[in-house]
Formats: C-alpha cells, sequence, structure tokens
C-alpha cells in the first residue's frame, strides 16, 4: 500500500446523497481514483441536518464503501457541505507598511491575515474557517503568498 499523504479523500454531503470519492496521488502528478462510495442521504433536508444520528449513519456508510473499494482506512477528509446556511463574506486587513523600501515582507502579509479574522459574526451564527484569497498594495493586485 502506498503512503497516506497520496490520498485524497473528498465527502460531498447533500440533500439527496452522501458521497465519498478516494484519489490516490500519482508521481507524474496525477490521480488515480480508487475508492468511491454513494449512499442515500438521510437527516438533511435542503443543506440543513434535521436527524444528525441519520446524517452521521450515512456519512459513515458512504465513507465505508470507499474505504472497502480503496483498500485503506480514511481518517480525514475535504468536506463539500452548502446549504442557505452557509455564507462567505470578503473582509480586508489594512497595515502600514515600515522598514527599507517600505518592501512588503511576510511578517506583513501574516499581520494583515490576523487582522482580517478578528472580524465578527453576527449574534447566532459561528466562524468556521478562514481563506485567504488576495493580497495587494497600493500599486498591484498579486496572488498572497502561502506560509508553512
Amino acid at each position: 500500500m502506498a503512503r497516506r499523504e497520496r490520498y485524497i479523500v473528498g465527502l460531498d454531503v447533500g440533500t439527496s446523497t452522501v458521497s465519498c470519492v478516494v484519489g490516490e496521488s500519482l508521481d507524474d502528478g496525477s490521480l488515480d481514483i480508487v475508492g468511491i462510495g454513494t449512499t442515500e442521504s438521510r437527516g438533511i433536508k435542503r443543506g440543513i441536518v434535521v436527524n444528525l444520528e441519520a446524517a452521521i449513519d450515512s456519512i459513515k456508510k458512504a465513507i465505508e464503501e470507499a474505504e472497502l473499494m480503496a483498500g485503506i482506512e480514511i481518517d480525514s477528509v475535504h468536506l463539500a457541505l452548502s446549504g442557505p446556511h452557509v455564507k462567505g463574506f470578503n473582509s480586508r486587513g489594512v497595515i502600514a507598511v515600515a522598514g527599507k523600501n517600505r518592501e512588503i515582507t511576510r511578517d506583513d502579509v501574516r499581520r494583515r491575515s490576523t487582522r482580517r479574522k478578528r472580524w465578527r459574526c453576527r449574534q447566532g451564527a459561528r466562524f468556521s474557517t478562514y481563506c485567504r484569497r488576495t493580497s495587494s498594495s497600493t500599486s498591484r493586485t498579486a496572488s498572497a503568498p502561502r506560509s508553512g
């Protein structure tokens, strides 16, 4: 069996179907689908969990089918979940850039990202994840560097 990090697992939890797909990353950069699990979605109505136990059972069944086909044990997934309760918001983080030649450093990008994360949700909502999209300066827009 190949190393664990060679596998990428996607889980799509929908109103009618729960699907799990296991892909093996090959040395040439391609992805080989080695496992698929699909089951009827129960406990979910219009993207909202209405019966937690039924939803869990559907998710487990799809994952177990994919594990069996792929011959691996799945311990993490990339989750696709949508519904009227899931919303995305853009926000801006602004910082002063100081130092030699006013060069933007990785530390500056981290400070700006930290300020974005302080955004407050409306009452009753939960902040789930933060995704950095782009960075810009007054003279140009560029993709933000990924911090490791």
